[in-house]
């Protein structure tokens, strides 16, 4: 349920080019970008959004094809859906955020940094992609042939049903998926029964994701973020991505803060979402947005 004294929200769609991107915006402030995941709306926020818009201006938009957004044109890439959220905050007003990614969201949100570092302020990542190559069976499986018809049919169980089922496979397989993981999956899994939105989800995989794992990997391009404020969340129970991948990528940055959810799976920010905004405003209050200057990115581009 929402919070009646929360900042009110703004449920708008801007068009950018010929395609239009949907957005829930709140607060006032500094602005956060909330980038949710793959197969994920901007609802995945619902738990911490208010929250955060008490001291900021928070924007939470649906990636393209994902939700109420319309579908690209034809890229998939993290770097095109990196332009559409550059895009989105010249639309909105905004020169640069600070940027909140989930899973894929961290991914995308590590390639905004990498393309935009003057719109960039800080990044926080949740359980985020992009730092290592593996990565659970179950994504891995999206990207092998017939996969758009598997999900097709697995879309079409009640979600109800979908989250008993899953529920059930955690105590029987539980390195499988994460118990607290079962709602958000099953509801991920049930809006692909919009065709555009499974097409979405397949093709976007199969941009980032291959039958070994992750294809995509941010780790080699870390020491460009040495100056940037990075909080690294993630839970000690998430089956989709290993914690140690967050463990890793602490140790190449300067002064990354961590968190670690004890019980949380993969969706930490939904299923313990009174941790991350405590988290998120620490980082927040703690931190100095980054300031890009052509000087210092040439020394970092350079010194490699």
């Amino acid at each position: 349920m929402l919070d009646p004294l929360a900042p009110a929200r703004t449920d708008g769609r801007v068009r950018i080019g010929r395609r239009e991107v949907a957005y829930t915006m709140a607060g006032r402030g500094e602005p956060l970008l909330l980038v949710h995941g793959l197969g994920s709306t901007r609802q995945t926020w619902n738990g911490i959004l208010d929250g955060l818009a008490v001291t900021h201006t928070v924007i939470a938009p649906d990636l393209p094809g994902h939700g109420e957004s319309d579908p690209p044109a034809g890229d998939y890439s993290l770097g095109a859906f990196a332009v559409v959220l550059r895009n989105l905050l010249i639309a909105l007003g905004q020169r640069s955020a600070t940027l909140v990614g989930h899973s894929l969201g961290g991914g995308i949100a590590l390639q905004f940094a990498y393309q935009f570092p003057e719109r960039t302020e800080r990044l926080a990542l949740i359980g985020s992609g992009g730092l290592g190559q593996q990565l659970t069976p179950m994504l891995r499986a999206a990207t092998l042939p017939g996969a758009k018809v598997v999900v097709a049919v697995l879309a079409r169980f009640p979600e109800s049903f979908t989250r008993g089922f899953l529920r059930g496979v955690t105590r029987a397989v539980p390195r499988f998926l994460a118990r607290p993981d079962s709602g958000p999956v099953a509801e991920d899994l049930h809006r692909l029964i919009d065709p555009r939105q499974r097409r979405t989800f397949v093709r976007t995989a199969r941009n980032v994701i291959d039958w070994r794992g992750q294809t995509v990997s941010a780790t080699e391009s870390l020491a460009l973020l040495t100056d940037l404020p990075v909080l690294l969340a993630w839970g000690t129970d998430d089956r989709v991505i290993p914690r140690y991948h967050h463990r890793a990528v602490a140790e190449q940055l300067t002064v990354p803060q961590l968190l670690e959810i004890a019980g949380a799976g993969h969706y930490p920010h939904i299923t313990a979402p009174g941790e991350v905004l405590a988290a998120l405003a620490e980082f927040l209050v703690s931190t100095k947005a980054f300031h890009y200057t052509e000087e210092r990115w040439r020394e970092l581009l350079t010194s490699r």
